[in-house]
């Protein structure tokens, strides 16, 4: 399914707005991108508009973080990827980009951590607070330029819905090796 022609639902295409809204004033479109993850409508769209983009091959990064030292990029892409890992740690170390770019959906006090009993993959270890991410990242080795959360609305009736509101339930950052 080519970009053009792929619809996301509504809450993917408020999140891909602003992820986009959030990388677009640090970006030129002369840069290499990994992106973590197989290829995805996220990476179709970065192409789309002149990054050349290049996946990774699904790979299990917790098994094999140093298939990363085969990827030399400028810009390396994480979107809601660090919380489907055991060892996100070992993955954030192994990236041999000078800039990262990554999101991640906050932990939610009313709500357990998503889970997919019928995919092994398709479920989150983590769900981290934004400080937890914060450390995660400094421990590896990078340093956080900015950051932004947003919250993720629902049409949905109820009372998770309601608090959906207003509490943030993603989390965006970017940030430099530290040298």
């Amino acid at each position: 399914m080519s970009a053009d022609t792929y619809k996301p639902s509504p809450t993917k295409a408020r999140r891909y707005k602003k992820t986009w809204t959030f990388m677009e004033p640090s970006m030129s479109n002369k840069e290499s991108i990994l992106d973590l993850g197989t290829k995805n409508p996220f990476s179709d769209f970065l192409a789309g508009k002149g990054y050349k983009v290049t996946n990774t091959a699904g790979e299990d990064l917790d098994e094999f973080p140093e298939s990363l030292s085969n990827y030399n990029t400028d810009i390396t892409t994480a979107f809601e990827i660090f919380e489907h890992l055991l060892n996100p740690l070992g993955v954030l170390k192994a990236i041999k980009s000078d800039r990262l770019f990554a999101s991640i959906p906050l932990s939610l006090w009313f709500a357990k951590s998503y889970r997919n009993k019928n995919d092994r993959w398709d479920q989150h270890f983590h769900e981290f607070e934004d400080w937890q991410f914060d450390w995660l990242l400094e421990k590896a080795g990078w340093e956080i330029v900015r950051r932004e959360k947003w919250t993720s609305p629902t049409k949905i009736n109820g009372i998770r819905p309601i608090l959906r509101l207003f509490t943030p339930r993603y989390y965006i950052v970017e940030a430099r090796r530290k040298k």
